[in-house]
C-alpha cells in the first residue's frame, strides 16, 4: 500500500499511481474541498474507479477526523483543527448535511452489474473499513415467493406496499429482530451478499438496505435512481450536503432527457377507463351484497364512488381532447411544450390539483393490486402510467414564470397516429375484423439534460462529479447540462505507441469501397466485401475478435446475407461466432459460449458480433486475450428522419441563437452521437497498462478529418489509413508478433469478461518497469506465438488464395538476400519494436510470410559483459580485415570474399543482439526504424544525429555508435570514420 498526500489530503493507494492517476485524484479532491462540480475524462483502462474511491474516501476520512478533533480543546487540538480544515476545505461553521457532520458519498454508475464491480474494488482497497450500502430495486432484492415473481415493477411495488402495511410479509416483520445480526454489520455488502444473508436470516434484503444506509459513508446506486425524480422520491434519497459521483457518465445526458419524458397512447387512456370501471363494479358488488363498507375487508376505504366518477370523467374528456388534435403530416405534428398543460386543463387537471389526483391514483392502483386474485385481472398499469405523466408534467410544486419559460424552451409535444401491427398476408388465422378508429400516440419530450441535472444542484448537493472515458468535447457537454463545472480534466492514456494499432480500412479484399451509409447498406457487393474483410482479419488476429455493427437490423441483414453465400461458415471456421441477442434472455448464454470458446485448447479464439450502444459495447470488459481487436463496421448515426432526432436538432439550433448558450449545433450533435458510441465500443479492448490490441474502422467515412477529430484523444494521433487490405494484414501480423514478446503477461491472460468499470489494474501486475520488462522477456514465457500456424491448414490455404487478389506489391519476393540490411530485416521478423506510426510506411514483404509465419524458436537473451564486448570488437576487426582482403578482387580471393560476407552478417546479428540488450524498448524501436529508413532514403545526416542521440548520452553505449559503421553504404564509410575520430571513438 502506498501512502500519498494529494492537495494536503492523505490517500492510501494499492500501488504507486501513474501520473494520470495522481492528476485525476487531485481533481476529485479539489472538487470536494471547494464544493464545486467537476467534469473529468480519463480513457478506459486508466483506473478511474479505483481513483474515485480512494480519493473521495480519503477526503471523507479526513473530514470525519476533523469533526472528531472538534472535541479537542488543547493547543494541539487547535493545530490539528487548522491542518484538517486546510485538507478538507471546510471550516467549523460549515454544515454539510442536516443533522450530521460528515457528508455521504453517493456513487452512481449505469447498471447494478457495474456497481457490483465497484463494490468488489472497494473490498480490495484499504478503505474497506468504511461503511457502504447499495440501493437496489425489488427486482434484485425481494425474496418474497409471490411478490418476486411479478414482472411489472409498478405492480410489484404496490404488492409489497400492501403486504408491509398489513404486516403480512414475514420477511419484513422479521427485519426488526434480525437487523442487529453480526452478518449485517459487515462494512461492505453487495446485492448478492444481501440476498444470501436475507435468505439465511429470513429478513427482507430490500428494507435492510434502508437500515444500512442510515450509517453508510458511501452509497452505491444506478444513476437513474438519482436522475429520475419519481424514483428518487420512492427511495427517499437525500441530496442536501452530500457528494454525488457519476461514473461512466457519458450516458447522463440521455438519461436526464428520458427521465423527464413520457409517452401516452390512446390504449393507455382506454385502459385507465377500464380499470376505474372495474373498481366501480367491485364497489357495486359490495353494495348489492348489503355489506357495509367498513365491515368488508375488500371494500375501498380510501376513496369514494364519487372520486371514481370524477376520475372516469377526466379520462373520457382527455381521450376526447386527444382525438380532436388535428394531424397534418403522416409522421405526426410537433407542438410547443406548454400545449401539454393546455391539453390536461381541458380534462380539468391543473397544477393545483396535481397532489390530489396523484394521491387518488396511487390509492386506486393499490386497491387493484391487492384485490386481484388472478394474473389476468387488471392491476392498474394504465393508471400507473397516467400517474407518471402527471408527476413529470407537474414536476414543480410552485409553477413560476421562469419555470414555464424553461418548459417552453426545453419541451415539445408530438402527436401521431399509431400504426396497427400487421400480420403476414399468408396468416390463415387472420380473420376480417371491424375497422376501429386508429389510436394516437402523445409524446412529451424533454430536450434539455439540464432539467434533471439542475434539480440535483438545486436540492443542495455539495458537488457533482461526472467521469467517463468519452465525455469530449467537455465545453459542449457542460453547456447542455446547464450547471457550472469549474474543475475539468482530459487525461491522456497510459499505454505506449506499440500497444495499439488503429487503422481506417476503406476497401475490402476485392477492392470494393467499405461504406455503411444508409443508402449503401443494401448493396450486396458491399455486404460481401465487408464479410470477406472480417474473415481475412480474423485469420490474423489472435484470440478474441469483437465486431460492432451500427444497429441490430444491420447486423441481422449482414448475418442473413453471409449465411446465404457461405461466408458466415467461412468466418465460423476461423473463429466460432457468437451474436449479441436483442433481449436479456439469451445474453448470458452467449457470453458463456464466447468464454468457453476462448478457453478451448484449439486456441482459435472466438468472434463476438454486437451492436454499438448495446450491452457489449457499454457494459463489458474484454481485457487481454478476450479482445485482441475490435472492428467497427460503420457509424451508428441516429435515424435521420426520426421526429425526436429532428426536434433535438431544432432545439439545439434555436438555443444557439441565444448569446449565453455555447453548445453544439444540431449537425455537430448528430455526428457526436455516432462517434461517442464508437468511442465506447473502442474502449472494450485496451483495459490496462499492459494490454494491447488493434482498432479497425471499416468504413471509408472514418477517413474524414472531421470524424477523426471526434474520436477519443488517445486514438486520434494513432490513426493510419489503409486503402488496401494487404498492407493492413501485414502490419497486423507484425504488430501482434511484437506485442506478444513485449507483453507476455497480457498475451497469456484469457479470462471471462466482466462488467465495467472494474479497474483491471491490480497493483503489481500493471506496475511494469524496464527491469521487469527485461526479466519477462528473458523468462520462459517470452515467446513468439506462431501467428496463425495455429489456424487450420484449410484456413491457411483459403487465406493465401484471398491474398492473391489484393495487390501486386504483396507477391512473394523470391530474390536472395545479398545486402546486410536484408539480413538485419530478417532478424527483425523475430523482434521488431515497431510503433504504429511506422506501420503507415509501405514496406516490401512476403505477404504469406507476414500472415502464416512458422513457429520461431525462443531467443536466449543475455546481458553483455566487458569480456563479450571485447570479443565483439575483435570480431568487428576481423570483418574489417576481411573487407580489405575482399577488395583485392573477386578473381584472386573468392574464398576470402565468401568468408567476409559470412563474418559481416554474423557481426550484424551480434551488433543487433548487443543493442537490444543495452537499449530500452523505445530506443531499440528507434534503432530498428532508423535502419529501415536509411536503407530506403540514404539520409546520412538524419542517421548520424539519431545515432548521437541514442548512443552518446551514456558511456556504456558509445561503442555502439562506432560499431554502426558496418551498416553504412560505401559512400558514407569514410565520412563516418572521420566523425568517429572527431568524437574520440
Amino acid at each position: 500500500m502506498v501512502n500519498l498526500v494529494l492537495n494536503n489530503v492523505p490517500v492510501e493507494f494499492p500501488f504507486q499511481p501513474y501520473d494520470v492517476q495522481e492528476k485525476f485524484m487531485e481533481c476529485v479532491i479539489e472538487c470536494l474541498q471547494k464544493g464545486v462540480n467537476g467534469l473529468l475524462e480519463s480513457p478506459t483502462g486508466t483506473g478511474k474507479t479505483l481513483c474515485l474511491l480512494c480519493s473521495s474516501l480519503g477526503w471523507l476520512a479526513t473530514r470525519k477526523a476533523q469533526i472528531q478533533s472538534g472535541l479537542l480543546a488543547t493547543d494541539t487540538g487547535v493545530d490539528l483543527k487548522n491542518q484538517l480544515s486546510n485538507a478538507t476545505g471546510l471550516g467549523w461553521g460549515d454544515n454539510t448535511s442536516p443533522g450530521a457532520g460528515a457528508p455521504k458519498i453517493i456513487y452512481a454508475s449505469r447498471t447494478h452489474s457495474q456497481l457490483s464491480q465497484v463494490v468488489s474494488e472497494l473490498k480490495r482497497s484499504s478503505y474497506r473499513y468504511m461503511k457502504a450500502s447499495i440501493i437496489g430495486s425489488r427486482d434484485q432484492l425481494c425474496i418474497h415467493p409471490e411478490v418476486s415473481k411479478e414482472q411489472n415493477n409498478a405492480v410489484k411495488l404496490h404488492m409489497c406496499h400492501a403486504r408491509t402495511t398489513t404486516r403480512t410479509c414475514f420477511f419484513h416483520t422479521n427485519l426488526e429482530a434480525k437487523k442487529e445480526e453480526p452478518d449485517f454489520k459487515l462494512d461492505v455488502l453487495d446485492i448478492e451478499d444481501l440476498v444470501t444473508l436475507g435468505k439465511k436470516h429470513s429478513a427482507c434484503p430490500y428494507f435492510m438496505t434502508k437500515e444500512i444506509r442510515k450509517g453508510a459513508d458511501i452509497i452505491f446506486m444506478p444513476y437513474n435512481y438519482l436522475l429520475d425524480p419519481k424514483v428518487r422520491k420512492i427511495h427517499n434519497i437525500e441530496l442536501q450536503g452530500n457528494i454525488i459521483i457519476f461514473d461512466e457518465a457519458h450516458n447522463v445526458e440521455k438519461m436526464c432527457e428520458e427521465s423527464s419524458s413520457i409517452e401516452l397512447r390512446s390504449l393507455d387512456i382506454a385502459l385507465c377507463v377500464d380499470e376505474v370501471t372495474q373498481v366501480m363494479k367491485k364497489f357495486r358488488e359490495n353494495s348489492d351484497d348489503g355489506v357495509a363498507d367498513f365491515l368488508s375487508p375488500s371494500t375501498p376505504k380510501d376513496f369514494t364512488l364519487d372520486d371514481l366518477c370524477i376520475l372516469k370523467a377526466m379520462f373520457l374528456e382527455l381521450e376526447k381532447a386527444i382525438d380532436a388534435i388535428p394531424i397534418s403530416k403522416p409522421e405526426g405534428d410537433t407542438l410547443p411544450g406548454e400545449f401539454m398543460m393546455e391539453l390536461l386543463a381541458k380534462a380539468d387537471l391543473s397544477p393545483g390539483k396535481k397532489d390530489i389526483i396523484s394521491d387518488l391514483l396511487d390509492r386506486v392502483v393499490q386497491f387493484l393490486t391487492v384485490s386481484s386474485t388472478s394474473p389476468f385481472q387488471r392491476k392498474g398499469s394504465g393508471l400507473q402510467k397516467f400517474a407518471d405523466l402527471v408527476k413529470i408534467v407537474f414536476s414543480k410544486t410552485n409553477f413560476t414564470i421562469e419555470h414555464m419559460e424553461r418548459v417552453k424552451r426545453s419541451y415539445k409535444v408530438h402527436i401521431k397516429v399509431e400504426q396497427p401491427k400487421t400480420r403476414p398476408k399468408g396468416d390463415s388465422w387472420n380473420t376480417p375484423k371491424i375497422v376501429s378508429k386508429a389510436g394516437r400516440v402523445l409524446s412529451y419530450w424533454c430536450f434539455s439534460p439540464g432539467f434533471g441535472m439542475r434539480d440535483l444542484v438545486e436540492e443542495g448537493a455539495r458537488c457533482v462529479i461526472l467521469t467517463s472515458g468519452t465525455l469530449s468535447p467537455l465545453n459542449s457537454f457542460a453547456a447542455e447540462l446547464q450547471v457550472p463545472f469549474p474543475v475539468t480534466l482530459e487525461n491522456p492514456h497510459i499505454i505506449g505507441a506499440n500497444q495499439v494499432l488503429v487503422g481506417v480500412v476503406t476497401h475490402g479484399p476485392d477492392g470494393m469501397q467499405l461504406d455503411s451509409s444508409y443508402k449503401n447498406r443494401s448493396n450486396s457487393q458491399y455486404v460481401q466485401s465487408l464479410g470477406r474483410t472480417i474473415r481475412s482479419t480474423a485469420q490474423v488476429v489472435p484470440d478474441g475478435l469483437l465486431v460492432f455493427f451500427p444497429s441490430y437490423p444491420v447486423m441481422k441483414s449482414c448475418q442473413e446475407a453471409w449465411q446465404l453465400t457461405g461466408l458466415w461458415d467461412a468466418i465460423n471456421q476461423v473463429k466460432p461466432i457468437f451474436v449479441e441477442p436483442n433481449s436479456k434472455e439469451g445474453f448470458q448464454e452467449a457470453m458463456n459460449g464466447f468464454y468457453s470458446a476462448m478457453s478451448s485448447e484449439d486456441r482459435k479464439g472466438a468472434c463476438f458480433m454486437a451492436v454499438c450502444r448495446g450491452k457489449v459495447s457499454e457494459g463489458l470488459d474484454f481485457c487481454d486475450g478476450n479482445g485482441r481487436a475490435v472492428i467497427i463496421t460503420g457509424l451508428p448515426y441516429p435515424p435521420s428522419r426520426d421526429p425526436r432526432v429532428l426536434e433535438k436538432q431544432r432545439y439545439l439550433e434555436d438555443n444557439r441563437k441565444t448569446p449565453q448558450f455555447k453548445g453544439l449545433t444540431g449537425q455537430q450533435w448528430y455526428r457526436l452521437e455516432a462517434t461517442r458510441a464508437v468511442n465506447q465500443a473502442i474502449g472494450r479492448v485496451i483495459r490496462h497498462k499492459l494490454d494491447y490490441g488493434a482498432i479497425l474502422l471499416c468504413d471509408q467515412r472514418f477517413a474524414s478529418p472531421d470524424i477523426i477529430q471526434q474520436l477519443s484523444a488517445w486514438v486520434r494521433p494513432r490513426v493510419v489509413n489503409f486503402p488496401k487490405i494487404g498492407p493492413l494484414l501485414r502490419d497486423l501480423g507484425m504488430f501482434f508478433r511484437n506485442a506478444d514478446i513485449l507483453f507476455p503477461c497480457s498475451a497469456k491472460a484469457v479470462r471471462a469478461p466482466v462488467a465495467v468499470d472494474s479497474n483491471r489494474e491490480e497493483a503489481k501486475k500493471t506496475r511494469s518497469t524496464v527491469d521487469s520488462f527485461h526479466h519477462a522477456l528473458s523468462s520462459s514465457s517470452s515467446r513468439v506465438t506462431a501467428l496463425h500456424s495455429k489456424a487450420s491448414s484449410s484456413s491457411a490455404e483459403t487465406f493465401q488464395l484471398d491474398l492473391a487478389g489484393y495487390s501486386s506489391t504483396l507477391k512473394p519476393n523470391l530474390a536472395k538476400e545479398t545486402s546486410i540490411f536484408d539480413g538485419s530485416q530478417a532478424s527483425n521478423n523475430c523482434i521488431d519494436f515497431n510503433d504504429t506510426e511506422s506501420l503507415a510506411t509501405p514496406m516490401a514483404s512476403n505477404a504469406n510470410a507476414a500472415v502464416c509465419q512458422p513457429a520461431i524458436k525462443k531467443r536466449k537473451i543475455t546481458i553483455v559483459s566487458e569480456a563479450e564486448k571485447a570479443k565483439y570488437d575483435l570480431r568487428r576487426m576481423k570483418v574489417e580485415s576481411a573487407e580489405q582482403v575482399s577488395s583485392l578482387g573477386p578473381a584472386s580471393c573468392t574464398k576470402s570474399t565468401m568468408e567476409a560476407v559470412k563474418l559481416k552478417k554474423e557481426s550484424a546479428a551480434e551488433y543487433l543482439k548487443s543493442a537490444k540488450n543495452l537499449l530500452d524498448p523505445p530506443g531499440y524501436m528507434t534503432l530498428s526504424n532508423m535502419i529501415r529508413g536509411y536503407r530506403s532514403d540514404k539520409n546520412y545526416d538524419l542517421l548520424v544525429s539519431t545515432l548521437k542521440e541514442l548512443f552518446l548520452q551514456d558511456p556504456k553505449l558509445r561503442h555502439l555508435f562506432k560499431g554502426f559503421r558496418q551498416f553504412l553504404s560505401r559512400e558514407h564509410t569514410k565520412t563516418f570514420a572521420e566523425e568517429c575520430s572527431t568524437l574520440n571513438l
